[in-house]
């Protein structure tokens, strides 16, 4: 479908390469009259008895300026008159003003009746270009030198002065309803919200909006203007989300709703629909390190903080701002506030958008330009639409019918995935009782969106107290973990679980909670891949807290991250934690038993990624500290171990090298044997670990790649 983009740019230039794609090469003049009246004859079929809902008059005017090109054409066709070579070239440019004109009637036909309106003036404009070339091109066509038959000539002629006529037509009525249309938008920048009666007799009596799919193919076609946009977008994003926000909040006050809503909107034929879950498909593809780890949004501004991690600068500061001193992902007290941009993660993230084509591109002074900020800032208008929408919506999910709650608890998943202000009002408003509810529901889909919308609004700080303070919320939670009706449902409820253990006074209340550790195991033996991610991720969060350990060893949690240590995808996460486990006595007894731990540590300094090293050289050095002589034995007789640890002396990062230089400084006390680094004297291992210290923090001293939970759609 063509876009409103390619209107404007062929309304400030002519576009070369358009011109050459289309124009015909090498024809004869039969073979031209005969493509060039095949095109014509085509738009007038399609819209000669179709009437467009806008640009009714101007579309009109360009199908019958058209059919009289056609009889022209069939005239010429049937003669097989030799033309001037003046005519050819202007039946070349008619070639091209009819494939203009078939792309602007097609996307006025095919496009949201939303978008039609708000860019009503400027579609109006596109008409007038037509017929303003389309008189040109009838000024120096050399009529006087065609054999054309009188009636003929005349109806050229006739069609001549009219085209000089032409001025630029601008609907009244369509002109008013466009003006009401963002009247709705000013009165909710006021904080007002329009009259339901206005809304319903705009929405169902003048645009014919009839029901809630309907509604619903409106907001995509909105949102696929705002994912294809290509920088020239009028008006612009900010406007766009609020007219978004409207028609989401107009879906639930004037459409009933329904079962049968869910199951036409997954299926939906749509080629919008189907283009807009292509987009979304592709989102869920976007490397997880793009993803800030506190808004879990694509990060817009990446910056690095004094412990080295990368956030978005609009996250980190609001979470300075708010009064923490650690960094949220490591626990590490932040030695000052400053940020350093992060231009190397930034240039990739513009070059893999640019080559998936994902719109991307905030200026590199990001922090410092004003106008960046005013459009990256949501109106007040999209604010107070979608804090009516969360009302309204919890409002259905209290008092809906079944089949009505199955599609409201979908709408809150997604309303909750954009944004820290909709998750906001979603649980201001009163939603996570009436979601716990639904986390038991004998409906899979319902089920499903229920526990996704839950770890949605978790991201959200003040929401997690709001979560753990429900009663028997975070059972529920664990229940959908332990026995979900479908996989996503499960690895959401682990991934929940994961971002409730971020607070710390919550670690022992997911751990203490029946069944909780026990299935977080059984999801990271068994799960998928991103299950497993989200199972290790919420272990490796409760081991942190050291009251943790004990029941982490009880409940079998020890042996399944051992396994875990030969899943290229959780071996990372999985050595984290063991580091963390092996320093309580007990833990440090469990896997100094097994020794498919002590292998899979080795295996990981051997071929893992440089923080999987880290964290294995790490594991094996609070294994030997823990677990005295008998442990040092154990692993110093290990094969190929000296080897690993004078390559990670060498090779490895600042923080691999103190511990492979510690280990090695361990095993060199140990009395019974005596251990050599190859050509490696020990000046230099001693001299590696001279600035060697204990962190009293537990997780400080661990390096984890957090994995990042996207909120899905």
């Amino acid at each position: 479908m063509a876009t409103a983009a390619v209107f404007s740019s062929l309304r400030k230039r002519r576009l070369i390469s358009l011109e050459v794609f289309l124009a015909p090469v090498g024809l004869s003049d039969v073979a031209l009259i005969h493509i060039i009246a095949s095109i014509s004859g085509e738009i007038v079929s399609s819209f000669s008895h179709k009437s467009l809902f806008f640009q009714r008059k101007n579309s009109r005017s360009l199908v019958r300026r058209i059919e009289v090109f056609m009889v022209l054409l069939e005239y010429l066709r049937e003669s097989r008159s030799t033309l001037p070579p003046a005519a050819v070239l202007c039946f070349n440019e008619l070639h091209l003003l009819l494939h203009r004109s078939k792309m602007l009637l097609d996307y006025c036909s095919q496009t949201g009746k939303l978008w039609l309106l708000i860019q009503n003036k400027s579609i109006s404009g596109h008409f007038h270009d037509l017929n303003q070339d389309i008189c040109t091109l009838l000024d120096v066509l050399p009529i006087k030198d065609i054999e054309l038959s009188e009636d003929i000539r005349e109806q050229i002629e006739l069609l001549q002065r009219q085209s000089r006529r032409n001025s630029l037509f601008i609907d009244k009525h369509d002109e008013a309803l466009r003006v009401q249309l963002f009247s709705f938008l000013d009165e909710f920048e006021k904080g007002q919200t329009p009259s339901p009666t206005v809304l319903e007799t705009f929405f169902i009596k003048n645009l014919r909006i009839q029901d809630a799919k309907s509604c619903m193919v409106e907001i995509e076609s909105l949102e696929e203007q705002v994912l294809n946009h290509n920088g020239e977008l009028d008006p612009a994003i900010p406007v766009i989300n609020g007219f978004i926000a409207l028609l989401r909040y107009c879906r639930f006050l004037l459409y009933s709703h329904s079962n049968e809503d869910i199951v036409d909107h997954g299926a939906s034929k749509n080629p919008r629909k189907r283009k807009t879950k292509d987009l979304t498909a592709h989102e869920n593809a976007i490397p997880k390190d793009f993803y800030c780890p506190i808004s879990l949004d694509l990060m817009q501004d990446p910056v690095i903080t004094s412990t080295g991690q990368t956030y978005d600068r609009t996250s980190i500061l609001r979470w300075i701002q708010e009064g923490h001193i650690t960094c949220p992902k490591t626990g590490q007290v932040l030695a000052h506030s400053k940020l350093v941009p992060n231009r190397a993660l930034r240039n990739l993230m513009d070059q893999w958008c640019f080559t998936h084509g994902i719109p991307y591109g905030p200026p590199e002074s990001v922090d410092s330009s004003p106008e960046f900020l005013v459009a990256a800032t949501p109106l007040r208008a999209t604010l107070e639409a979608n804090r009516a929408t969360s009302a309204l919506l919890v409002q259905n999910l209290r008092d809906g019918s079944h089949g009505a709650k199955s599609v409201v608890v979908r709408e809150i998943r997604l309303l909750a995935k954009i944004g820290k202000e909709n998750r906001a009002f979603i649980a201001e408003a009163g939603a996570i009782p009436y979601l716990k509810e639904l986390l038991s529901s004998t409906n899979p889909i319902t089920q499903e969106n229920s526990v996704t919308a839950m770890l949605n609004l978790s991201i959200y700080e003040k929401n997690k107290s709001m979560i753990m303070e429900e009663t028997d919320c975070l059972k529920s939670i664990v229940e959908v973990l332990k026995s979900g009706h479908t996989t996503n449902a499960r690895e959401n409820a682990a991934a929940t679980l994961f971002s409730l253990s971020a607070v710390h006074d919550y670690k022992i209340r997911v751990a203490d909670e029946e069944g909780s550790l026990e299935a977080l195991s059984g999801l990271l033996r068994g799960g998928t891949s991103r299950g497993k991610k989200d199972a290790v991720m919420a272990l490796y969060n409760l081991s942190t807290h050291t009251d943790n350990c004990t029941k982490m060893i009880k409940s079998g949690a020890v042996a399944v991250l051992v396994g875990a240590l030969g899943d290229e995808a959780v071996a990372e996460e999985a050595a984290g934690t063991l580091s963390l486990i092996v320093r309580h006595p007990l833990g440090t007894e469990v896997v100094a038993g097994d020794d498919s731990a002590v292998a899979g540590l080795i295996g990981m300094m051997r071929s893992g990624t440089p923080q999987g090293k880290e964290n294995a050289v790490a594991a094996l050095l609070e294994l030997c500290r823990s677990g005295g002589t008998a442990a040092v034995e154990r692993n110093i007789k290990a094969p190929a171990l000296a080897g690993l640890l004078q390559i990670l002396l060498f090779t490895g990062t600042k923080r691999a090298r103190r511990k492979a230089a510690s280990l090695a400084r361990v095993f060199r006390r140990s009395d019974n044997r005596p251990f050599h680094l190859g050509g490696l004297g020990q000046g230099y291992a001693l001299t590696a670990n001279s600035g060697v210290s204990r962190s009293s923090g537990l997780s400080s001293n661990v390096s984890m790649s957090t994995s990042i939970h996207t909120p899905v759609l």
